[in-house]
């Protein structure tokens, strides 16, 4: 009866993950958000494609969505050791590979927001503070998610005490760093667009032409 209970935690975290706004929105326009900007159906590239106010409202939803469902799952299953993390963890993962797009989703960023403010809202507002400091330092978003994917795990298992839990999130954390290889690869080539496209998006959009033409 525990096994169907996690298989419950998992199909519907991993369910729910699948809503990608920043895809349904894109097709509704006429296009797949996944063939513009940086190639990747999430909330930072909907900045960059569909606007800041639509990148800010699919952050919000993807949020939202993982923290509501894990909150959810938890009333359902309140004795069940490990449905926090599963259901978190079941939920990036159905952001980052939805079989309705071939397994060609977000990276998993804001997921894990919401799967850090299900657990505890002052640990997601401290970790979105030193997270904002990350991003501005290094002038690139792509290091924000690495940072927290890696943290929380540990913050977690320091917190609760739960080894196993902490390690279930773990998995989530290294599929993200994962997910952001590319993101690197373009650093180093100089094609990666920096934090500073948000407020200087014609020079932002020069510098990476530039390097693209360099390649």
């Amino acid at each position: 009866m525990i096994f169907l209970f996690y298989l419950i935690c998992i199909l519907t975290g991993y369910l729910v993950g699948t809503i990608n706004p920043s895809y349904i929105i894109s097709k509704m326009k006429g296009f797949d958000i996944r063939k513009r900007g940086s190639g990747n159906a999430g909330a930072s590239n909907a900045v960059i494609v569909l606007g800041r106010f639509v990148g800010v409202l699919c952050a919000l939803f993807d949020i939202l969505k993982a923290a509501l469902i894990i909150w959810i799952m938890g009333m359902v299953f309140p004795s069940l050791a490990y449905s926090y993390a599963v259901t978190g963890v079941a939920c990036i993962v159905g952001h980052i590979f939805p079989f309705y797009m071939k397994f060609r989703g977000g990276k998993g960023l804001a997921c894990l927001g919401g799967t850090v403010l299900a657990y505890d809202w002052r640990v997601f507002l401290i970790m979105l503070a030193g997270e904002i400091v990350v991003a501005i330092l290094t002038n690139y978003i792509c290091f924000v998610p690495v940072t927290a994917g890696l943290i929380f795990p540990i913050v977690y298992g320091i917190m609760s005490r739960d080894v196993w839990g902490a390690l279930i999130l773990l998995c989530a954390g290294l599929l993200i760093v994962f997910r952001h290889k590319e993101n690197f690869k373009r650093i180093r080539n100089g094609t990666e667009a920096r934090l500073s496209y948000l407020w200087n998006k014609n020079k932002e959009i020069e510098r990476v032409q530039e390097n693209q033409n360099k390649q």
